[in-house]
C-alpha cells in the first residue's frame, strides 16, 4: 500500500469507493468531479489517497485557509478496515499541515457513524460539545444522499 496526494486524476476511483462505502453522505454539487477539482485546486498537496494494486482504498479530502485545516470525506474500503490505512492517511496529511504551519484540524462524523466516531475518540482526538453548528445553504440544489 502507497499513500499520495490525491489528484483530479483519481476522482472516478475516489468517486467509486464513496459510493461503496455504507452511510456515507455524498453532496451533489461540492462532490461532483467539478466540485472536488475546485477544491483540490484551491488545496494542493494536502489531501491523500491509500492506494494498492493500483486500487483506491482509502481517501481524505484536506484543506484549510491558513490558520485551521478540515478533513472531509475520510473513509477506508470497508473490506480493508483495522489496517492502520486511516491512521496512515491522518498522519500523512498532518504533517503536511504542520509543514504548513497549520495549527488546528476540524472533521465531521456523523452522530449516528459508530465506526468513525470510535476510530476518532481512539485517535485522541476531542468531540467539541461547547458551540453549535450552524449551516446555511447557498444553494439548495448541493444536497447530501446517504449512501444505504
Amino acid at each position: 500500500m502507497i499513500l499520495r496526494e490525491m489528484i483530479i486524476e483519481d476522482f472516478d476511483k475516489v468517486h467509486a469507493l464513496w459510493m461503496s462505502i455504507h452511510g456515507f453522505g455524498i453532496r451533489s454539487i461540492d462532490d461532483s468531479r467539478e466540485g472536488v477539482e475546485a477544491f483540490l485546486n484551491r488545496n494542493p498537496g494536502f489531501s491523500v489517497v491509500a492506494e494498492d494494486d493500483g486500487e483506491i482504498i482509502g481517501s481524505i479530502l484536506c484543506g484549510h485557509d491558513g490558520r485551521s485545516a478540515c478533513f472531509y470525506h475520510v473513509c477506508v474500503r470497508e473490506d480493508r478496515r483495522r489496517e492502520g490505512i486511516g491512521k496512515s492517511m491522518t498522519v500523512w496529511c498532518m504533517k503536511k499541515l504542520h509543514e504548513a504551519k497549520v495549527n488546528k484540524i476540524s472533521l465531521v462524523a456523523f452522530k449516528d457513524n459508530s465506526v468513525g466516531n470510535s476510530f476518532w475518540q481512539g485517535e485522541g482526538w476531542k468531540e467539541r460539545v461547547d458551540f453549535n453548528v450552524y449551516d446555511f445553504y447557498l444553494n439548495e440544489k448541493n444536497i447530501t444522499e446517504f449512501n444505504r
